[in-house]
């Protein structure tokens, strides 16, 4: 089996695809979407590259593929090829938009958040033997074996400040079998620190309604169509697309918001907060970390959130089973992309919304409400 491949070079004489055979140990694991490490050139040396395409047989003499790193999914090559065909530019550079942040270079620069957690390793009646028949003395490690018992997961710096216990004690225990120190990843949550009162939906006016049954119906039928909603600032706009969302995850799909980043503020992301909860919420915007942009990404590759909340490259968010895409304030000129590959975000959500037969609405401000069909 042979991989189509696509070096990961800005050179526009490297954007085109090289054949690599594809190791046996790999060809359960290699799809169209991996990114793999390839010899590339006279020397030995891995290059990052993505798999395009795959075929039974090369008409070249080939290198093996060296290691499979990530896998993406059929639609964002498709997606990458398409952006490379429309704004002039590689391929390469267009599926990097569609990596977890911080991973996209060469030398990965974001990891899993980890943290040592401290769990009993014998059975707590062996543990309480031990403490009956005088084999552990310690006041302090009885402590913290029954502080552990209680607290299993706890940090080794949390038993120090609660208990007052030095590292040493924890160690001694560890060495004696009586604990185990576990590696454990942790979320790095943007939302965690945010406490918001739960709101209910409001009641829609007549003007509101009319516009909420025109791409609700467009949700119903499973179809592209693209909405201008339009409304002077306060005129309820929000609370449309908020009921919109709320349809979409009662039938068991999701929803990308696009806000330009300036708009992204604590009162916004309140506002969604109150009504769906943080458990259902990603954020995507440069004010976050790069590890919490990480950990917010893989929350969406992972299924585990319905709607995402984001500037322009929330687009490129990694969500299975699409049912609505909204872009406030669509005439903001942030929505287009000055750095390589220059996209329009407007231009990309339309055809992600094609692609997953789903309404694309689009807000502004105006006098009224008015639906352009």
């Amino acid at each position: 089996m042979v991989a189509e491949v696509i070096i990961n070079r800005r050179a526009k004489k490297l954007n085109r695809t090289f054949d690599y055979e594809i190791p046996d140990d790999l060809k359960d694991l290699i799809i169209v979407g991996s990114k793999v490490l390839v010899p590339f050139g006279k020397g030995e040396k891995l290059e990052e590259a993505f798999v395009v395409g795959l075929k039974e047989k090369s008409e070249y003499e080939i290198k093996k593929i060296a290691k499979i790193e990530e896998n993406l999914k059929d639609s964002q090559i498709e997606l990458a090829r398409w952006m490379a065909k429309r704004y002039f530019c590689n391929v390469s550079d267009c599926i990097k938009l569609m990596q977890a942040p911080g991973t996209s270079s060469k030398n990965r620069k974001v990891q899993d958040k980890t943290i040592n957690a401290v769990y009993l390793k014998k059975q707590i009646e062996e543990i309480e033997l031990d403490i009956e028949t005088k084999k552990i003395k310690s006041e302090k490690q009885k402590r913290i074996l029954n502080f552990v018992k209680d607290n299993e997961g706890v940090t080794i710096p949390e038993i120090e400040m609660i208990l007052d216990c030095s590292r040493a004690i924890v160690n001694t225990l560890v060495k004696n079998n009586y604990l185990e120190i576990v590696e454990k990843k942790i979320e790095r949550d943007p939302l965690k620190r945010k406490e918001v009162e739960k709101t209910n939906f409001l009641k829609l006016t007549e003007e509101q309604g009319n516009a909420y049954k025109k791409i609700e119906k467009e949700i119903d039928e499973n179809k592209f169509k693209e909405f201008l909603l339009f409304g002077v600032t306060g005129s309820g706009k929000t609370e449309i697309y908020l009921q919109l969302i709320d349809k979409v995850i009662k039938e068991g799909k999701k929803a990308i918001i696009l806000v330009p980043e300036i708009s992204l503020t604590p009162q916004m992301l309140d506002r969604f907060i109150s009504r769906f909860g943080k458990k259902q919420i990603a954020v995507l915007h440069s004010k976050l970390s790069l590890g919490e942009r990480y950990d917010e990404w893989n929350k969406i590759k992972e299924g585990k959130v319905k709607i995402v909340i984001g500037a322009r490259s929330a687009i490129f968010a990694p969500i299975e089973n699409l049912g609505i895409i909204i872009i406030d304030e669509e005439h903001d000129s942030s929505y287009k992309s000055e750095a390589n590959p220059k996209y329009d975000a407007k231009e990309v959500a339309k055809y992600i919304a094609k692609k997953n037969n789903c309404p694309l609405v689009l807000r502004k401000c105006d006098t009224r409400y008015k639906i352009i069909l």
